[in-house]
Protein backbone atom coordinates (compact mmCIF):
# COMPACT_ATOMS: atom_id res chain seq x y z
CA UNK A 1 0.00 0.00 0.00
CA UNK A 2 1.24 3.48 -0.78
CA UNK A 3 -0.53 6.99 0.37
CA UNK A 4 -0.10 9.81 -1.51
CA UNK A 5 0.11 13.47 0.33
CA UNK A 6 0.86 16.99 -0.18
CA UNK A 7 4.16 18.28 -0.55
CA UNK A 8 4.45 20.33 3.36
CA UNK A 9 1.12 18.85 4.81
CA UNK A 10 1.31 16.97 8.02
CA UNK A 11 1.42 13.67 6.75
CA UNK A 12 4.93 14.01 5.92
CA UNK A 13 5.85 13.19 9.80
CA UNK A 14 2.37 11.12 10.26
CA UNK A 15 2.17 8.85 7.89
CA UNK A 16 5.68 6.97 7.80
CA UNK A 17 5.90 7.45 11.48
CA UNK A 18 2.78 4.85 10.97
CA UNK A 19 4.77 2.65 9.30
CA UNK A 20 3.35 3.44 6.07
CA UNK A 21 5.25 4.61 2.59
CA UNK A 22 4.28 7.86 1.57
CA UNK A 23 4.69 9.76 -1.81
CA UNK A 24 3.72 13.21 -1.50
CA UNK A 25 2.51 15.62 -4.75
CA UNK A 26 3.03 19.72 -4.60
CA UNK A 27 -1.29 20.87 -4.59
CA UNK A 28 -3.46 22.98 -3.69
CA UNK A 29 -6.69 23.52 -3.63
CA UNK A 30 -9.50 25.94 -4.67
CA UNK A 31 -10.26 28.47 -1.70
CA UNK A 32 -13.47 29.88 -1.85
CA UNK A 33 -13.31 31.90 0.91
CA UNK A 34 -10.60 33.77 -0.68
CA UNK A 35 -10.80 33.29 -4.52
CA UNK A 36 -7.73 36.12 -5.15
CA UNK A 37 -5.70 33.21 -3.56
CA UNK A 38 -6.23 30.90 -6.47
CA UNK A 39 -4.57 33.07 -8.86
CA UNK A 40 -1.31 30.53 -9.40
CA UNK A 41 -3.64 27.66 -9.08
CA UNK A 42 -3.56 26.62 -12.88
CA UNK A 43 0.49 26.95 -12.83
CA UNK A 44 0.44 24.97 -10.24
CA UNK A 45 -1.72 21.68 -11.48
CA UNK A 46 0.50 20.59 -14.98
CA UNK A 47 2.65 19.79 -12.81
CA UNK A 48 1.21 17.85 -10.28
CA UNK A 49 -0.25 15.72 -12.55
CA UNK A 50 2.59 14.58 -14.39
CA UNK A 51 3.68 14.13 -10.10
CA UNK A 52 0.88 11.81 -10.21
CA UNK A 53 1.53 10.00 -13.27
CA UNK A 54 5.26 9.31 -12.28
CA UNK A 55 3.83 7.96 -9.04
CA UNK A 56 1.11 5.99 -10.27
CA UNK A 57 3.68 4.37 -13.51
CA UNK A 58 6.30 3.28 -10.50
CA UNK A 59 3.72 1.76 -7.99
CA UNK A 60 1.41 0.04 -10.58
CA UNK A 61 -1.18 0.01 -8.23
CA UNK A 62 -4.80 -2.42 -8.54
CA UNK A 63 -7.07 -0.32 -7.43
CA UNK A 64 -6.90 3.79 -5.84
CA UNK A 65 -8.83 5.03 -3.42
CA UNK A 66 -9.27 8.94 -3.15
CA UNK A 67 -10.54 10.14 0.52
CA UNK A 68 -11.77 13.61 -1.03
CA UNK A 69 -10.59 16.52 -1.26
CA UNK A 70 -7.72 18.23 -3.61
CA UNK A 71 -5.25 15.92 -2.49
CA UNK A 72 -6.22 12.85 -4.23
CA UNK A 73 -6.95 14.95 -7.46
CA UNK A 74 -3.20 13.77 -8.64
CA UNK A 75 -3.58 10.42 -8.20
CA UNK A 76 -7.07 9.72 -9.24
CA UNK A 77 -6.55 11.44 -12.69
CA UNK A 78 -3.56 9.42 -13.18
CA UNK A 79 -5.60 6.49 -12.16
CA UNK A 80 -8.49 7.57 -15.02
CA UNK A 81 -5.72 8.51 -17.63
CA UNK A 82 -4.14 5.02 -16.98
CA UNK A 83 -7.10 2.76 -16.65
CA UNK A 84 -7.26 1.92 -13.58
CA UNK A 85 -10.22 1.87 -11.46
CA UNK A 86 -10.47 3.83 -8.65
CA UNK A 87 -13.30 4.30 -5.90
CA UNK A 88 -13.87 7.87 -3.91
CA UNK A 89 -14.41 8.42 -0.54
CA UNK A 90 -17.02 11.40 0.60
CA UNK A 91 -16.75 12.83 3.62
CA UNK A 92 -19.58 15.34 3.75
CA UNK A 93 -23.27 15.58 2.27
CA UNK A 94 -22.55 17.93 -0.29
CA UNK A 95 -19.99 16.40 -2.60
CA UNK A 96 -16.72 18.57 -2.89
CA UNK A 97 -15.58 19.38 -6.23
CA UNK A 98 -13.04 16.72 -6.56
CA UNK A 99 -15.82 14.25 -5.88
CA UNK A 100 -18.22 16.10 -8.41
CA UNK A 101 -14.96 15.78 -10.98
CA UNK A 102 -14.23 12.52 -11.21
CA UNK A 103 -17.72 10.89 -9.96
CA UNK A 104 -18.27 9.75 -13.19
CA UNK A 105 -15.24 7.05 -14.12
CA UNK A 106 -15.50 6.32 -10.38
CA UNK A 107 -15.67 2.19 -9.90
CA UNK A 108 -17.57 3.06 -6.91
CA UNK A 109 -18.08 5.95 -4.54
CA UNK A 110 -18.04 5.36 -0.55
CA UNK A 111 -20.27 7.97 1.11
CA UNK A 112 -20.57 9.24 5.05
CA UNK A 113 -23.38 10.39 5.59
CA UNK A 114 -27.14 9.72 4.31
CA UNK A 115 -28.26 12.23 1.30
CA UNK A 116 -24.79 12.13 -0.54
CA UNK A 117 -25.91 9.51 -2.80
CA UNK A 118 -28.58 12.04 -4.26
CA UNK A 119 -26.18 14.67 -5.37
CA UNK A 120 -24.02 11.98 -7.49
CA UNK A 121 -24.25 10.23 -10.93
CA UNK A 122 -22.51 7.13 -10.22
CA UNK A 123 -22.35 3.43 -11.26
CA UNK A 124 -22.24 2.52 -7.45
CA UNK A 125 -22.49 4.22 -4.26
CA UNK A 126 -21.85 2.84 -0.89
CA UNK A 127 -23.05 4.30 2.68
CA UNK A 128 -19.83 3.17 4.30
CA UNK A 129 -19.08 5.80 7.03
CA UNK A 130 -15.72 7.34 7.59
CA UNK A 131 -13.22 4.88 8.92
CA UNK A 132 -12.21 5.76 12.27
CA UNK A 133 -9.23 4.77 14.67
CA UNK A 134 -9.54 1.80 17.04
CA UNK A 135 -11.29 3.06 20.71
CA UNK A 136 -14.49 4.50 19.99
CA UNK A 137 -17.24 1.66 21.68
CA UNK A 138 -20.60 1.77 21.87
CA UNK A 139 -21.89 2.92 25.20
CA UNK A 140 -25.44 4.35 26.64
CA UNK A 141 -24.98 7.66 28.24
CA UNK A 142 -26.00 9.26 31.46
CA UNK A 143 -29.48 10.80 31.60
CA UNK A 144 -29.25 13.69 32.65
CA UNK A 145 -26.11 13.80 31.42
CA UNK A 146 -22.87 14.07 33.71
CA UNK A 147 -20.02 15.34 31.61
CA UNK A 148 -20.52 17.66 28.49
CA UNK A 149 -17.87 17.77 25.81
CA UNK A 150 -17.11 20.83 23.33
CA UNK A 151 -15.01 20.87 20.63
CA UNK A 152 -14.85 22.57 17.40
CA UNK A 153 -12.82 19.93 15.29
CA UNK A 154 -8.88 20.29 14.89
CA UNK A 155 -8.68 23.89 14.30
CA UNK A 156 -11.13 25.03 17.34
CA UNK A 157 -14.06 27.48 16.55
CA UNK A 158 -13.53 30.97 18.46
CA UNK A 159 -17.62 31.52 18.66
CA UNK A 160 -18.04 27.93 20.31
CA UNK A 161 -15.23 28.78 22.66
CA UNK A 162 -16.78 32.25 23.56
CA UNK A 163 -19.67 30.91 24.00
CA UNK A 164 -19.03 28.25 26.42
CA UNK A 165 -16.85 30.40 28.33
CA UNK A 166 -19.08 33.17 29.08
CA UNK A 167 -21.40 30.24 30.14
CA UNK A 168 -18.97 28.18 32.18
CA UNK A 169 -20.13 29.16 35.40
CA UNK A 170 -23.93 28.03 34.46
CA UNK A 171 -22.27 24.75 32.62
CA UNK A 172 -19.92 24.03 35.02
CA UNK A 173 -22.65 24.04 37.89
CA UNK A 174 -24.72 21.81 35.35
CA UNK A 175 -22.21 19.06 34.81
CA UNK A 176 -19.94 17.52 37.04
CA UNK A 177 -16.88 18.21 34.03
CA UNK A 178 -16.92 20.13 31.20
CA UNK A 179 -14.48 19.05 29.37
CA UNK A 180 -13.60 21.42 25.85
CA UNK A 181 -10.83 21.02 23.16
CA UNK A 182 -10.31 24.39 22.36
CA UNK A 183 -7.76 24.39 19.08
CA UNK A 184 -4.73 25.92 19.16
CA UNK A 185 -6.81 29.31 18.71
CA UNK A 186 -8.09 28.64 21.88
CA UNK A 187 -5.34 27.88 24.09
CA UNK A 188 -4.63 30.76 25.46
CA UNK A 189 -8.36 31.01 27.21
CA UNK A 190 -7.97 27.28 28.43
CA UNK A 191 -5.38 28.51 30.93
CA UNK A 192 -7.20 32.04 31.56
CA UNK A 193 -10.31 29.80 32.47
CA UNK A 194 -8.59 26.74 34.42
CA UNK A 195 -11.25 26.30 37.22
CA UNK A 196 -13.04 23.38 39.41
CA UNK A 197 -14.90 21.29 36.58
CA UNK A 198 -13.21 22.37 33.49
CA UNK A 199 -10.97 20.18 31.35
CA UNK A 200 -9.51 22.41 28.55
CA UNK A 201 -7.15 21.90 26.13
CA UNK A 202 -5.95 22.89 22.60
CA UNK A 203 -5.62 19.83 21.15
CA UNK A 204 -5.94 15.94 22.17
CA UNK A 205 -5.10 12.84 20.10
CA UNK A 206 -7.26 11.01 22.72
CA UNK A 207 -10.44 11.45 21.49
CA UNK A 208 -11.65 7.74 21.94
CA UNK A 209 -11.34 8.21 25.49
CA UNK A 210 -13.00 11.13 26.48
CA UNK A 211 -16.09 9.83 24.23
CA UNK A 212 -15.88 7.22 26.45
CA UNK A 213 -16.13 9.69 29.69
CA UNK A 214 -19.06 11.96 28.20
CA UNK A 215 -22.97 11.82 27.85
CA UNK A 216 -23.76 14.83 25.24
CA UNK A 217 -21.33 16.61 23.10
CA UNK A 218 -21.26 20.01 21.74
CA UNK A 219 -19.34 20.47 18.41
CA UNK A 220 -19.10 21.68 14.32
CA UNK A 221 -20.49 19.80 12.31
CA UNK A 222 -17.36 18.31 10.63
CA UNK A 223 -17.78 14.67 9.89
CA UNK A 224 -14.76 13.43 12.11
CA UNK A 225 -16.29 14.19 15.33
CA UNK A 226 -19.74 13.41 13.55
CA UNK A 227 -18.25 9.86 12.90
CA UNK A 228 -16.91 9.39 16.30
CA UNK A 229 -19.95 10.93 18.49
CA UNK A 230 -22.64 8.68 16.44
CA UNK A 231 -20.03 5.13 16.94
CA UNK A 232 -20.07 5.45 20.34
CA UNK A 233 -23.74 6.09 20.55
CA UNK A 234 -23.95 10.08 21.81
CA UNK A 235 -25.84 12.53 21.60
CA UNK A 236 -24.95 15.95 20.11
CA UNK A 237 -25.78 19.73 19.60
CA UNK A 238 -24.03 20.66 16.33
CA UNK A 239 -22.72 24.32 15.65
CA UNK A 240 -22.52 23.83 11.87
CA UNK A 241 -19.60 26.41 10.73
CA UNK A 242 -20.26 29.13 7.69
CA UNK A 243 -16.92 29.00 5.78
CA UNK A 244 -16.04 26.56 2.95
CA UNK A 245 -19.37 27.65 1.74
CA UNK A 246 -21.41 26.24 4.38
CA UNK A 247 -20.60 22.58 3.43
CA UNK A 248 -21.41 21.90 7.39
CA UNK A 249 -24.70 22.78 7.73
CA UNK A 250 -25.57 20.05 5.62
CA UNK A 251 -24.12 17.52 7.92
CA UNK A 252 -26.06 18.63 10.75
CA UNK A 253 -28.96 18.45 8.84
CA UNK A 254 -28.24 15.02 7.93
CA UNK A 255 -27.98 14.30 11.95
CA UNK A 256 -30.82 16.29 12.91
CA UNK A 257 -33.51 14.42 10.36
CA UNK A 258 -31.99 11.39 11.66
CA UNK A 259 -32.51 12.32 14.93
CA UNK A 260 -29.15 12.01 16.90
CA UNK A 261 -28.51 16.25 16.88
CA UNK A 262 -30.30 19.43 17.13
CA UNK A 263 -28.47 22.38 15.43
CA UNK A 264 -27.93 25.83 16.59
CA UNK A 265 -26.54 28.50 14.19
CA UNK A 266 -23.10 29.71 14.66
CA UNK A 267 -24.17 33.17 13.99
CA UNK A 268 -24.55 35.24 16.68
CA UNK A 269 -24.12 32.20 19.19
CA UNK A 270 -23.97 33.11 22.70
CA UNK A 271 -23.35 31.35 26.10
CA UNK A 272 -27.54 32.06 26.70
CA UNK A 273 -28.35 30.15 23.61
CA UNK A 274 -25.77 27.15 24.04
CA UNK A 275 -27.18 26.90 27.90
CA UNK A 276 -31.12 27.28 26.36
CA UNK A 277 -30.08 24.53 23.52
CA UNK A 278 -28.87 21.95 26.40
CA UNK A 279 -32.11 22.89 28.60
CA UNK A 280 -34.42 22.10 26.25
CA UNK A 281 -33.16 18.24 25.71
CA UNK A 282 -35.29 16.75 28.76
CA UNK A 283 -34.80 13.01 29.18
CA UNK A 284 -37.06 11.25 26.60
CA UNK A 285 -35.48 13.50 23.80
CA UNK A 286 -31.95 12.92 25.02
CA UNK A 287 -32.83 8.79 25.10
CA UNK A 288 -34.20 8.99 21.51
CA UNK A 289 -30.75 10.74 20.51
CA UNK A 290 -28.72 8.41 21.85
CA UNK A 291 -30.51 5.42 20.04
CA UNK A 292 -30.57 7.47 16.80
CA UNK A 293 -26.59 8.57 16.90
CA UNK A 294 -25.66 4.54 17.90
CA UNK A 295 -28.09 3.39 14.79
CA UNK A 296 -26.46 6.56 12.32
CA UNK A 297 -22.55 4.81 13.49
CA UNK A 298 -20.58 3.30 11.47
CA UNK A 299 -17.93 1.48 13.66
CA UNK A 300 -17.16 -1.16 10.50
CA UNK A 301 -16.68 1.60 7.99
CA UNK A 302 -12.64 1.04 7.51
CA UNK A 303 -13.68 -2.72 6.70
CA UNK A 304 -16.77 -1.47 4.04
CA UNK A 305 -14.39 0.56 2.37
CA UNK A 306 -12.05 -2.65 2.16
CA UNK A 307 -15.01 -4.84 0.88
CA UNK A 308 -15.36 -2.13 -2.03
CA UNK A 309 -12.52 -2.07 -2.77
CA UNK A 310 -11.37 -5.79 -2.98
CA UNK A 311 -14.48 -5.96 -5.64
CA UNK A 312 -13.41 -3.24 -7.51
CA UNK A 313 -10.14 -4.71 -7.87
CA UNK A 314 -11.26 -8.38 -8.48
CA UNK A 315 -12.98 -7.19 -11.04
Amino acid sequence: MLLVGRSGGPEESLVPAAGFELATVNIRGLDRDAMWKNIALPALLPASLRAGLRIVDRFRPDVVLGMGGYVMAPAVAAARLRGIPYVLHEKDVRPGLATRIFAGKAAAICTTLPGTEKRLKARRIDLTGVPLRDGFEPRTPEVPPRRLLVTGGSQGARNLNQALWSALDTLAGRFEEVIHVAGQQGALGVKQHERAGYTGMAFTDAMPALMARVDLVVSRAGVGTIAEATAVGLPMILVPGTFGGGHQEENAAAMVDAGAAVRVADTGLTGERLVEAIQHLDADRLRAMAKASASAGRRDAAQRVLAVLHEVARK
